[in-house]
Formats: C-alpha cells, sequence, structure tokens
C-alpha cells in the first residue's frame, strides 16, 4: 500500500490518500488510513504527488544507449535508467536506417522484454521515417529515405510483434504518402505525420486515411504562414487531430509552450523527450548516427547546425510544465493519460484507476521522482 500521498486522478487531486496495490494493479484508491501500522508492505509517501508513470512514445536514447546500436542488456539498463526519471513505458523510437540496422534493433528489443528486472516497459516501436520530406530531414540522413509504391515495401520495417505497440511518423506528401496511410491503418499502426511540408488538401486526405497524429509539433514543419498555413495551422485548428511536443524550452520557446496549451488544451497534448544516447550525459560531443553531434548549455546540433534531438527525459518536461504553472491533474494528462490513449493502450495505461496496471512515479515538491512502482513493483525508490 501507498499512504499519505497527494493522488492525481483524470479530473482532480485526492489529498492524503492511500493506493492498494495487488497482482500489480490498482486494487483501491481511499482517504488515508491513520491508523495503518509500518510494515514491509506500506511506503509512507508523506504527501509526495502520486502520478501514473510517465510515458515516452519518441525516445532514441539516453544514459549513453542509443535505441539502434543497443544490446537486449544495454536496453535493460536504459529501461533502469528510464525509471529514474518516471518513466514507465516507452517506445524506443528509430531514426531512418539500413535494413539490417532495423532488423538487428528490433531483435535486441525482442530480447530485452524478454530479460528479467523492473525498469520502464517497452511497449513496442516507433519509426520516425524513413517516408518524409527530404526539404524537412531535420537531423535525419536522407539517404534512408523512402517512398512508398506497394504493400511489399512494408515488409522491410519488423515490428518486436503484432501484440505490440507499431507507430510511425511519416509525411503524407511523399509519393505514395496517402495510400500509405491507408495501408499502414489497416495493419494497425499508429500514424503521425512530422517531417512535413504538406498542404491542407493532403492533410486532409491523410487525416481521412488514417492519421490522427503529429510529431514534435512545430519542429520539422514548414513554419505557419498567413497565406500558406501548412501542417501547423491544420494541426491546431482540428479538435480530432492531437500532436507532441518537446518542452525543453529550446525546440519550443516558453511562450510558444503556453500558446500551444493556450489553443489546442492539454486534451489534445502528449510530451514528448525525442531524446538521444547523450541525455543525462552532460555536454560535449558524441558520435551518435554516425555523425558527430556536440551538446552545448542543453542545446544538441550536428554538422550542418541543425538540432538534433534533445537532451532531456520526461521528468525535465513535466517540470517545464510545472514552471509554467500547469496543474498538476494537465500534466498527467499530457505525461501519461494521452500518450496510453494515442497508443491504444489507455484501456490499461495512463492514469490511477481501480483495475488498471500499477505504474506509478511520486514527485516531492521539487519535482525530483521519490519512486517509482512499474506493474505493482519498486523500480526505482531515492
Amino acid at each position: 500500500m501507498l499512504r499519505n500521498a497527494r493522488v492525481i486522478l483524470a479530473d482532480r487531486v485526492l489529498d492524503r490518500a492511500s493506493v492498494l496495490i495487488e497482482s500489480g494493479k490498482v486494487a483501491t484508491i481511499t482517504s488515508v488510513d491513520s491508523t495503518a501500522t509500518a510494515s514491509s508492505d506500506v511506503i509512507d509517501l508523506d504527501g509526495f504527488v502520486l502520478s501514473p508513470g510517465f510515458i515516452d512514445v519518441h525516445l532514441h536514447g539516453a544514459a549513453g544507449i542509443d535505441t539502434m546500436e543497443a544490446s537486449a542488456q544495454q536496453l535493460g539498463e536504459l529501461a533502469r535508467f528510464l525509471a529514474t526519471q518516471g518513466v514507465t513505458g516507452w517506445l524506443p523510437t528509430f531514426v531512418p536506417g539500413s535494413d539490417d540496422n532495423y532488423a538487428a534493433s528490433i531483435n535486441a528489443i525482442v530480447q530485452a522484454m524478454q530479460l528479467d528486472g523492473v525498469g520502464a516497459r517497452i511497449l513496442g516501436v516507433h519509426y520516425e521515417g524513413p517516408f518524409v520530406n527530404l526539404a524537412q530531414c531535420g537531423a535525419l540522413h536522407r539517404e534512408y529515405f523512402k517512398t512508398y509504391a506497394t504493400p511489399a515495401d512494408l515488409d522491410r520495417f519488423p515490428t518486436p510483434g503484432a501484440d505490440k505497440v507499431r507507430m510511425i511518423t511519416l509525411a503524407p506528401e511523399i509519393s505514395g504518402g496517402v495510400e500509405l496511410i491507408k495501408e499502414l491503418k489497416a495493419r494497425g499502426w499508429v500514424i503521425s505525420i512530422g517531417h512535413t511540408r504538406a498542404e491542407l488538401e493532403t492533410l486532409d486526405q491523410a487525416f481521412a486515411a488514417g492519421a490522427r497524429h503529429m510529431t514534435h509539433f512545430m519542429n520539422a514543419m514548414s513554419p505557419l504562414h498567413h497565406r500558406k498555413p501548412g501542417p501547423i495551422a491544420w494541426g491546431l485548428s482540428r479538435d480530432d487531430v492531437t500532436f507532441d511536443m518537446i518542452a525543453d524550452g529550446i525546440h519550443l520557446d516558453p511562450f510558444m509552450i503556453r500558446l500551444l496549451l493556450k489553443t489546442k488544451g492539454s486534451a489534445g497534448i502528449s510530451l514528448i523527450s525525442d531524446a538521444i544516447a547523450a541525455a543525462g550525459r552532460g555536454d560535449g560531443d558524441y558520435q551518435i548516427w554516425g555523425e558527430t553531434i556536440s551538446v552545448a548549455n542543453g542545446r544538441t546540433s550536428n554538422s550542418s547546425g541543425s538540432i538534433a534531438g534533445s537532451v532531456i527525459t520526461m521528468l525535465d518536461a513535466v517540470r517545464m510544465m510545472r514552471s509554467l504553472g500547469v496543474s498538476d491533474v494537465e500534466i498527467a494528462r499530457m505525461a501519461s493519460t494521452n500518450p496510453a490513449r494515442l497508443l491504444g493502450l489507455d484501456y490499461e495505461y495512463g492514469s490511477i484507476e481501480e483495475g488498471k496496471r500499477a505504474d506509478l512515479v511520486a514527485l516531492d515538491k521539487d519535482g525530483k521522482v521519490r519512486l517509482t512502482i512499474v506493474g505493482g513493483q519498486v523500480a526505482f525508490q531515492a
């Protein structure tokens, strides 16, 4: 039992409440029992905020580990590091690469899922590209970009299994893009629009074909223009389209984060890290994706000067939102509930509810992680 916590529910906060965990799930949520005695089965949270565990749907690496180069054991290490940051579920995210690289990376993920140990749970895989716009490549390597012709083109993109999340970021304006979305939708993929310069008509076609989300909103997209609205205007105008954002103060100025939240509302936004292997390692030069990526004052850049992912974690994104005065309920929605809904896993993940998985994180008043629980087991305790 977790007692004496400030429990963040979907629509309100329960002060001094208790959460009973049984068989890896939340059994009951009640007012705190002041008569409960201390035991190994009771953790007193001393008024800490208890939120659903964070779910990061876009993470290339951290702690010196890259998801496309890691062994199963290294992925396990990364999962344990993520638990120290309050992350309980995540999608290893791939940049465009070779077929052999994809196959080896998926093999390592499958093996990592079978390892013993408690850490952030791998929920599937996210391919960022390669079906994206050459003119909006960002830090992605253009030599691996592809267009779409036939369903057989998708056989080159293995996944950890049909029961695992399969997410992809693509640009609908590439050759065959809308047909690609239709095929991916039929195969059960989560489709997100990104690295794009699509015009409104193409974006509407993409929506009709099954695309409902947008990747790292405003980044790697054609900018908002009053005579050429494009993807940013489209994403803001549609209540039936969600997006994720990198709340690090670098990819988006804090003023823009406030504006997006005011315009879209917390129900339409997910937080992501877009972290690379350098996350958690400090400033310096790193060999990532076959090139040198420099980190200075928390900003990444490759040889061309483009931002190359981030070095934050979901915890940093949550702290950013806290610093902007966003409520704990709204933050939990963006860091947990919305990502779970995007992945089609909100029946089990993403909120503190009786019957759902006990994936939880306790934060102190300074926003530091004091306890992370994954599937009812303690994954990290400060």
